[in-house]
């Protein structure tokens, strides 16, 4: 009985070898080769960085507002490894822009980031970069939509005039003349921060008279002229707003010197380094600002964004900014709210 099985299970084992042993091999496939693995490889690694040179142009070389905001610039173009070219004219003078950004295209820069002193001149010599391929980034003020490829707009312009107007309206008791000293009459920026001071003016203070919108040409010098002129040619001003930079220190140095010290007011749009004496000793109520640092180093990251060609969106959160809105049809990033500077906060700020 034993030998018998023993015989049944040897014959079923040798039946499974020889038909193991007539069954045609299969091929030997290599999975992998030495070439294609180091193909592979090469295709996995990551695309080196663009190296990209950003051309930076402010509306004026000279002034802390634009210096403050190349400092962000700066920090920005360290951390992304782009170099910045930086020239800005002298004078605000549309001109002198135009000669530096045609200059910057034969720079060869990948793109320019510019703040526009006019924009019915400048579109016309950005169309031209753009047809170049060079990109296009206003900041601060902007050109013709179809002159760029994206504004980086500071505040929403509505919000920051209704606000600035609604501030003086503040410090007159809502009564009496008042002039407004504009950075320049060919600024998108300028001039719309303008017309929403007029239209709250109009819609909530009747009380209230708009003598004369000056332009200082963000320059210190008239405007400490026009500042002048205005206290002498208006006896009776209450107030005065000034929109750039550069008018609400004037217009506070004049108060001062014509000891008009709490009988005009004065409040705008300026840095609280260069108010902050006129804060704290009444020459001026308050100054408003968002913080150009953070500005210049907003750009810049957009910029590279659109040189890579990577979406930007809106309510996107920009490490070292915060939540920025994006306007998809207008092109248009704004940065956020704007700070109030008084004699009661102004020496928490540096800038």
């Amino acid at each position: 009985m034993n030998k018998s099985w023993f015989l049944i299970i040897f014959y079923v084992i040798a039946s499974i070898f020889l038909v193991i042993g007539c069954t045609s091999p299969e091929k030997y496939h290599v999975l992998y080769e030495a070439d294609k693995v180091k193909q592979e490889q090469t295709e996995k690694k990551p695309k080196t960085k663009e190296h990209y040179r950003i051309a930076y142009i402010p509306k004026v070389g000279n002034i802390p507002y634009f210096e403050s905001v190349y400092e962000g610039v700066k920090e920005a173009a360290e951390q992304l490894e782009i170099d910045i070219v930086y020239e800005g004219p002298l004078k605000a003078e549309a001109e002198l822009q135009s000669e530096i950004v045609e200059k910057m295209m034969g720079k060869k820069v990948d793109a320019i980031a510019v703040s526009v002193i006019d924009s019915k001149s400048l579109s016309s010599v950005l169309k031209k970069a753009k047809k170049r391929g060079i990109k296009i980034v206003t900041w601060d003020a902007d050109s013709q939509q179809e002159a760029r490829d994206l504004f980086v707009d500071m505040v929403d312009s509505e919000t920051l005039g209704r606000h600035l107007m609604d501030q003086l309206a503040l410090h007159t008791g809502e009564d009496g003349e008042f002039a407004i000293m504009t950075g320049s009459f060919s600024a998108i920026n300028h001039n719309s921060w303008v017309k929403w001071i007029q239209a709250q003016w109009q819609q909530y203070y009747p009380n209230m008279k708009l003598v004369e919108v000056v332009a200082t040409n963000d320059d210190p010098e008239i405007a400490y002229e026009a500042a002048r002129t205005l206290l002498k040619k208006y006896p009776n001003l209450k107030g005065i707003i000034g929109n750039s930079s550069v008018g609400p220190p004037a217009a506070a140095q004049v108060v001062k010197e014509q000891n008009k010290v709490g009988q005009v007011a004065v409040v705008g749009l300026s840095t609280p380094n260069l108010m902050r004496n006129y804060l704290l000793d009444g020459s001026a109520q308050t100054v408003t600002l968002w913080s150009p640092k953070k500005l210049g180093y907003l750009t810049i990251i957009l910029t590279e964004k659109i040189l890579a060609g990577e979406p930007i969106n809106d309510y996107e959160v920009i490490p070292g900014v915060g939540i920025v809105r994006f306007y998809n049809n207008e092109h248009r990033i704004v940065m956020g709210e704007a700070i109030d500077f008084t004699k009661e906060n102004v020496n928490q700020y540096d800038f």
